[in-house]
C-alpha cells in the first residue's frame, strides 16, 4: 500500500484526566476515500515523546512510505540520522501490522557440497516466524564444555533437569542479566538455547530455576574448585598470585528474614538498602579461586583470615589487596602464615622524592614515577608512587572541596552582619565542625578564628587562613605508597604486580553491570548466595570467553562481545508449494563479519543449531 500524498503527523492537545495536566500527542494519519467519502485513518499512534522537528515531518513520511513500500523514490529522501532511525522505526511497526512480507534474499552461505533440494514455491507466501537469539547461547555453551562444567555437575549427583536449570540460569545471567523472574521469561520467549540443548524452557516451570540456585550453593565449594583446576590446567595458570577484595550489593526490600542483609556503607551510594557483600579470591590472571557471602556490615579488614585460611594456597603464595582490607593486624598474620603480600599502605602521611625516582610508562602511555624505599630493618620494602594524572584529579577534587568549604564559611560569615543569626561561640564552633566533617576532611588546611564581643558570649565575625597541611592529598596530590616484604623486587616489578588489584576492580565493575550481580531481589539467605553464585560462575565463563578471545587479539568488554553477538538469531522461514503443502525451514541468520570474527577465533560453527527442515 503507497501513502506518498496523504500521510501526514498530526499533533493534538491531549488532558489527563487523573491529574488535569494538558500535553501533545502524536499520531502519524494517512488520508484515505472509504466508500466514496474521505476518511482520516490513524496508522500509528506516535505518542507524547516524539522527538522529530517539525520542519521534518514531510521529509520523514516520504521516508516512512518509501520504506513500507520497498520502492526507491526518483529523488530518494535523505533525513538527518535521528529522524532516520525514527523512520526506520516506524516503518518496521507498519509492516509488522500489516503481515505482508515483499522480499526475500537467497541463502548463499550453503556449502557446495550439500546436496540441492529444489522445490518450487509461492515466493508471496513467504512468513519468518519464532525469531530466537542464539549467538551469546552457543558462545556460552562453549565456554561450558572448555571447562568440562555439566559433566562436573553430573559427577557430584545433579539430575538431568537440574543441570539444564542450572545451564540457562548461568547463560541467561550472561546474555541478559537480571533476575531468576527475568530470565525464566527470557529462556522461554526470546531464547533459542532450548533448541541447541534439545530441552523445551517453555514448559519449564519457574521454581525449577529457584531449586537450581539451591543446588549449586549447596555444591558451591566443590564446584569453584574443580572449575579452578580445570582453568589452571586449560591455559597454564600460575597460581603464585592472589588477588583479594570485596564489594556489595543491595536489595530491593527490607529482607528481614536475612541474617546477612544489614545496612553498611554502599558501593552504589544506596544507604537506604540493606545490602550483602561478595568476597572474591582470585588468581593473577582474574579467574575466581573462591567466593564467599558475608553480611552487608562486615568489616573488610575481619575476612580476609576467613578467605584464605581454607583456600590452600601454595606456600609462599602472593596476597594482593587494597587498603581497606590491609590492616597491620592482617599483614602479620599473612606473615605468620607463610605468605607473601603486596599491599596498598595505610600510612596517611605522603611523600615523594622526585630525584629518587624512576619513571614507568603505564598501558595507557601515562607515566609513573616510583620510589623505592627499605625500612631500617630490611624486612619491607615501600614503593611510593606518583601519577600526574591521579594528581591532576586529586587536585580538582581538593579545589572542588575547598570552594564548597569556603563558600559555606563565607555564609556564616555574612550570618554574623544578621540581627536573628545565631552568634554564641559553642554553636558556631559546633556549625564549623560539621562543615569539616562534610567536605571530605579540607578543613584540616584552614586556621579559623571566631571575633568576640567584648562580653565573649557573642561572635561579631570569622576570618580563616588556609595552611595545607605536609604530607597530604594538598601538598602531594597523586602519590600513594605500596608495602611488601619482597625486599628484593625492583620498583618496576612491584608496581607492576599491584596493576593486577587494579583489574580486580574491572571484574567488579563486569559483575555488577555486565552480569546482573545488583539489585538482589531474593530475602531467603540461601537463594540471596545461590544468585551471587549464579553471577561469579557466569563471570567464570565469560573470563574463558574472554581470555581464548585475547590470543586473537579481540579484546573488547563482554558487554561489547555480547552486543555483537546479539544480533544474530534463529528463524523459520515458511512456504505454500506448489503442490499446495507446505514447507518449514528454520536455520540462523548468516553470522556478520564480525561475529564470523568471534566464531573463527573460537572454533565455533558459525550458524548455531544447524537447518531443520520440515515438509508438509
Amino acid at each position: 500500500m503507497r501513502y506518498l500524498s496523504g500521510m501526514y503527523i498530526r499533533r493534538t492537545h491531549t488532558n489527563n484526566s487523573a491529574s488535569g495536566e494538558r500535553y501533545y500527542t502524536h499520531r502519524l494519519v494517512v488520508n484515505q476515500r472509504i466508500g466514496g467519502k474521505p476518511r482520516q485513518t490513524t496508522l500509528l499512534n506516535l505518542g507524547r515523546h516524539f522527538t522529530v522537528d517539525q520542519d521534518q515531518w514531510p521529509a520523514l513520511c516520504a521516508r516512512i512510505d518509501e520504506l513500507v513500500s520497498h520502492q526507491s523514490a526518483m529523488f530518494p529522501t535523505n533525513l538527518p540520522s535521528p529522524a532516520e532511525r525514527e523512520a526506520q522505526r516506524i516503518a518496521a511497526q507498519l509492516v509488522a501490522r500489516q503481515a505482508e512480507v515483499q522480499t526475500i534474499t537467497a541463502d548463499a552461505s550453503k556449502p557446495e557440497a550439500t546436496p540441492v533440494d529444489i522445490q518450487s514455491v509461492d515466493i508471496d507466501s513467504l512468513e519468518l516466524t519464532r525469531p530466537r537469539s542464539v549467538a551469546v547461547e552457543q558462545v556460552g555453551l562453549w565456554a561450558m564444555q572448555q571447562l568440562e562444567f555439566m559433566a562436573l555437575l553430573s559427577s557430584i549427583g545433579v539430575n538431568a533437569t537440574q543441570i539444564t536449570a542450572i545451564v540457562g540460569s548461568i547463560i541467561a545471567r550472561m546474555a541478559a542479566p537480571s533476575s531468576e523472574l527475568a530470565a525464566h521469561h527470557w529462556l522461554g520467549a526470546k531464547s533459542g538455547l532450548g533448541e541447541l540443548l534439545d530441552v523445551d524452557y517453555q514448559t519449564m516451570s519457574l521454581m525449577s530455576l529457584y531449586r537450581a540456585s539451591d543446588v549449586l550453593w549447596k555444591h558451591h565449594e566443590i564446584i569453584e574448585q574443580r572449575l579452578f583446576e580445570r582453568v589452571t590446567d586449560l591455559f597454564g595458570l600460575s597460581t603464585t598470585v592472589t588477588l583479594y577484595d570485596l564489594t556489595n550489593t543491595y536489595f530491593e526490600g527490607e529482607a528481614a528474614i536475612n541474617g546477612k542483609a544489614k545496612h553498611g556503607r554502599s558501593k552504589e551510594k544506596r544507604k537506604d538498602c540493606p545490602l550483602v557483600t561478595l568476597g572474591l579470591v582470585l588468581d593473577g590472571s582474574g579467574f575466581v579461586r573462591s567466593s564467599q557471602t558475608f553480611a552487608g556490615n562486615v568489616s573488610e579488614a575481619g575476612t580476609l583470615e576467613l578467605m584464605l585460611k581454607d583456600l590452600n594456597a601454595p606456600q609462599g603464595a602472593l596476597v594482593v589487596m587494597d587498603a581497606g582490607i590491609a590492616t597491620q593486624d592482617n599483614i602479620d598474620w599473612l606473615i605468620a602464615s607463610g605468605y607473601r603480600y603486596l599491599v596498598v599502605s595505610r600510612e596517611r602521611n605522603r611523600q615523594f622524592d622526585p630525584e629518587q625516582a624512576i619513571g614507568l610508562t603505564t598501558a595507557s602511555g601515562d607515566t609513573v614515577h616510583c620510589q623505592k624505599v627499605l625500612s631500617d630493618d630490611g624486612k619491607e620494602a615501600r614503593l611510593y608512587c606518583y601519577s600526574e594524572a591521579r594528581g591532576e584529579k586529586e587536585r580538582a577534587m581538593t579545589r572542588t572541596f575547598s570552594t564548597r568549604f569556603e563558600t559555606a564559611l563565607n555564609n556564616l560569615a555574612d550570618g554574623l552582619q544578621r540581627p536573628r543569626t545565631e552568634k554564641r561561640p559553642d554553636k558556631l564552633w559546633q556549625r564549623i565542625g560539621r562543615f569539616k566533617e562534610k567536605h571530605n576532611g579540607i578543613g584540616q588546611h584552614y586556621q579559623i578564628d571566631l571575633q568576640l564581643d567584648e562580653s565573649g558570649e557573642k561572635a561579631i565575625g570569622l576570618s580563616w587562613k588556609r595552611q595545607p597541611v605536609t604530607g597530604t592529598i594538598d601538598t602531594h596530590p597523586g602519590v600513594y605508597c605500596l608495602r611488601s616484604n619482597e625486599t628484593d623486587w625492583d620498583a618496576e616489578k612491584l608496581w607492576h604486580t599491584y596493576i593486577m588489584l587494579t583489574d580486580l576492580e574491572a571484574v567488579f565493575r563486569s559483575l555488577k553491570s555486565e552480569l546482573g550481580l545488583r539489585p538482589v531481589y531474593h530475602h531467603k539467605e540461601e537463594r540471596v548466595d545461590g544468585h551471587l553464585f549464579i553471577t561469579v560462575l557466569a563471570y567464570q565463563f565469560v573470563q574463558v570467553i574472554r581470555r581464548q578471545l585475547g590470543h586473537c587479539q579481540i579484546n573488547a568488554s563482554w558487554n561489547s562481545i555480547r552486543q555483537t553477538l546479539s544480533g544474530q538469531c534463529r528463524v523459520t522461514a515458511s512456504f505454500r508449494r506448489a503442490d499446495g503443502g507446505a514447507i518449514h525451514i528454520r536455520k540462523a541468520t548468516r553470522a556478520e563479519p564480525e561475529q564470523l570474527e568471534i566464531y573463527q577465533a573460537l572454533n565455533i560453527n558459525p550458524a548455531p543449531g544447524g537447518v531443520n527442515k520440515t515438509m508438509v
